[in-house]
């Protein structure tokens, strides 16, 4: 992993959720809510999670992601789940737990708008997120971060395929690239195999759908930071 500090103008892709503001923790809550609810007699948490786990990942390639999808899904999850008849007022609870998702406040990770702020006067810096397109422009909104992106973009999903896109779309050399977010899955892999930088900085609550094995082939192309703050000393 490359330490040096790179001084020159770079274009940097930044990932929102659970990289500038904290997004699982009210998606984990729900599941929390949707568990106690469904009081199953012989399943754990984590087997219930294990179900909702298949009914996501098959639903997202169809129907994406969001809190909305995220309703659907739970009560797809209790449907199959549920140890007694199901009445509507059931169904409505249930997603009552999804609905309530973007009601919490706003919270902006401690470090990110400074670091956006000192970052985007001397690079390019771009918002990548995947998800519901209201949704995901609602919570940049509401985290009043906008100002400091010159381009923001929502796509169905993060892939290699997605980030080759958007470096034509946006003219970037892919060499002067950078991706910086907390997913393996969706931001530095990816990034990585479509000829980006990346730069991962975990997250403890990273939904586990966005787990996978970080590449660590790619020698300096990739580098690994605790904290979103330390980008400063690094770019």
């Amino acid at each position: 992993m490359a330490s040096k500090r790179v001084s020159n103008r770079l274009n940097l892709i930044i990932d929102a959720d659970d990289t500038l503001w904290e997004n699982n923790i009210y998606f984990e809550m729900a599941f929390e809510q949707f568990c106690s609810f469904l009081s199953h007699s012989r399943l754990s948490p984590l087997e219930v999670r294990a179900v909702l786990d298949e009914i996501e990942l098959a639903n997202s390639k169809i129907h994406g992601y969001g809190s909305a999808n995220f309703g659907k899904n739970l009560k797809t999850c209790y449907r199959h789940l549920s140890e007694r008849d199901i009445g509507a007022d059931d169904l409505i609870t249930v997603m009552s737990f999804a609905e309530r998702i973007l009601d919490h406040p706003m919270q902006v990770i401690p470090g990110v708008e400074d670091t956006l702020q000192y970052l985007s006067g001397g690079h390019s810096v771009t918002l990548f997120t995947k998800g519901d397109h209201d949704e995901q422009k609602l919570k940049l909104d509401r985290s009043r971060l906008a100002t400091y992106f010159e381009h923001t973009a929502i796509v169905k999903e993060k892939d290699a395929a997605a980030y080759a896109l958007l470096v034509t779309e946006r003219g970037f050399n892919a060499e002067c690239t950078w991706m910086i977010g907390n997913s393996p899955k969706s931001d530095v892999n990816p990034a990585l195999r479509a000829g980006l930088n990346a730069v991962f900085i975990p997250h403890a609550h990273t939904w586990t759908l966005e787990h996978e094995e970080v590449d660590s082939s790619h020698g300096e192309r990739l580098v690994v930071l605790e904290r979103f703050e330390e980008l400063k000393g690094r770019f």
